[in-house]
């Protein structure tokens, strides 16, 4: 690339003597009368490299722009490094400013900025170590589930992120609109008129896509879904975000037990690849955020996952001792702190939880035969508490139609999907993985806010 070398490649080269060229923006500079020192780093991998000019071979003028945050050519020869943390290092032969950083005002001039300081920055933050380790990571973790689900001869499924109808039931979805914010058309009843709208119906951005995934897997068996959802949930907790990104494998022939399988096999593939190939950036972060992070990967790795049953779940809460904010109850949703207890206290590695109570559950989870529950499952993680949901699906058209009933969903939204359990049905499981969830995990990070580049959250949306 035009001469240009990657400092992760040059930090790992024992070839010394040659010239060299790097780009990159610089992080520090000191020295005196007769060296500078100057630290470039170009994202590629968390360290940077030193590169070390003779003062008397440059103008003033140049060596002055040489300032933090200042994005630089330099060509040199790479040598052996006689200083400390780094194998080698370029001798500067030549500098060019490529764009100057005034010292008085960028932003990152100086370290220890807190991260809720670089959330109001987030067009710079990249550009601190601990994000460039974290959006490498985030690279990292969005690869290795495409090379897991291509090696599992998944289909890789692309499904609207404009659709209307509301995969949860939840209703709370962002409308997509064209008409007229202040007078928009308007039936004889006084409601808005959709027919005029640019799809003739109400629409919204998609919470999930599932609905559609399913359909995909009822033709090509296993495929799977990798793309931005939405929820407009006002909700400014560390764990939400009104935008994020949702991995959702869906597959006919399988049933729960399969399902538990294959998000186990996911996780664990998941958690060993970033340990494999972010090795510099997990060290990193363990040192500046979560000293227990490495053992807490390797605990997902060395551990078969407890799967127990909701109400074996919600016995042990019960008789726990533990002094929640929330009700533990049968038939009550489990918070956040319920599934860390199990997760963290009781059995001290990841769980998978299944058969919950119908009524909590979405209309589109398989009935167990007692009437009372839905072979739905969650996967709980220390740190995260629910990281994955999912089911296996209702594939009898009956029980179905019935449910969507009973929760009065318009089923002129869904028509579409129950016919797919009227023509060729088939037994079928999925999964939702929300990726920033997992990027939370293997990061250490605890705000989510801190694991995505540009967060979307109420009263939010700057960058």
């Amino acid at each position: 690339m035009l001469g240009r070398e990657k400092i992760k490649n040059l930090l790992g080269s024992k070839e010394t003597g040659k010239t060299v060229e790097v780009k990159g923006w610089v992080r520090t500079r000191r020295g005196n009368k007769k060296i500078a020192f100057i630290a470039v780093n170009d994202g590629s991998v968390i360290h940077n490299i030193q590169c070390v000019a003779d003062v008397a071979e440059f103008d003033e003028e140049t060596l002055r722009a040489v300032t933090t945050g200042a994005c630089v050519r330099i060509k040199g020869t790479l040598v052996e490094s006689m200083g400390q943390g780094q194998n080698v290092e370029i001798q500067a032969e030549e500098i060019e400013i490529y764009g100057k950083a005034d010292p008085e005002t960028y932003p990152l001039q100086k370290k220890g900025h807190t991260l809720e300081f670089l959330r109001t920055i987030a067009h710079l933050r990249p550009r601190t170590n601990t994000f460039g380790a974290i959006f490498r990571m985030r690279h990292a973790l969005a690869f290795a589930c495409h090379k897991f689900f291509n090696d599992y001869g998944f289909h890789y499924l692309h499904t609207p992120i404009i659709t209307g109808s509301d995969a949860e039931g939840a209703g709370e979805m962002f409308r997509v609109s064209v008409l007229d914010p202040i007078n928009p058309p308007l039936k004889e009843n006084g409601e808005v008129d959709y027919s005029e709208d640019f799809f003739g119906k109400e629409t919204n951005l998609t919470v999930s896509g599932q609905l559609e995934g399913e359909l995909g897997a009822l033709a090509l068996t296993e495929i799977y879904t990798f793309g931005p959802t939405f929820r407009a949930e006002n909700s400014n907790t560390p764990r939400h975000l009104a935008e994020f990104w949702m991995i959702e494998p869906e597959m006919a022939f399988y049933d729960i037990k399969d399902n538990m399988d294959l998000a186990e096999s996911l996780l664990k593939f998941l958690v060993s690849y970033v340990l494999e190939k972010c090795k510099d950036d997990i060290e990193f972060l363990s040192k500046m955020y979560e000293p227990e992070l490495i053992n807490r990967l390797n605990s997902v790795l060395d551990n078969d996952f407890i799967r127990i049953g909701y109400t074996e779940a919600i016995e042990i809460l019960k008789s726990s001792n533990e002094k929640f904010e929330f009700p533990v109850n049968w038939g009550l949703d489990l918070q956040s702190e319920h599934e860390r207890y199990l997760v963290e206290k009781h059995f001290k590695k990841p769980v998978i939880l299944t058969d919950y109570p119908s009524s909590i559950k979405a209309f589109y989870m398989k009935q167990n035969d007692d009437g009372k529950t839905v072979r739905a499952m969650d996967v709980l993680f220390p740190g995260i508490g629910e990281i994955i949901g999912g089911s296996q699906r209702e594939e009898d058209f009956d029980r179905l139609n019935r449910r969507i009933e009973e929760l009065n969903i318009p089923k002129k939204d869904l028509w579409w999907y129950l016919e797919t359990r009227k023509f060729g049905t088939a037994p079928h499981s999925g999964f939702g993985l929300g990726f920033e969830r997992m990027v939370l995990f293997v990061t250490g990070m605890g705000n989510i806010r801190d694991v995505i580049p540009f967060p979307r959250t109420p009263k939010n949306a700057e960058f």
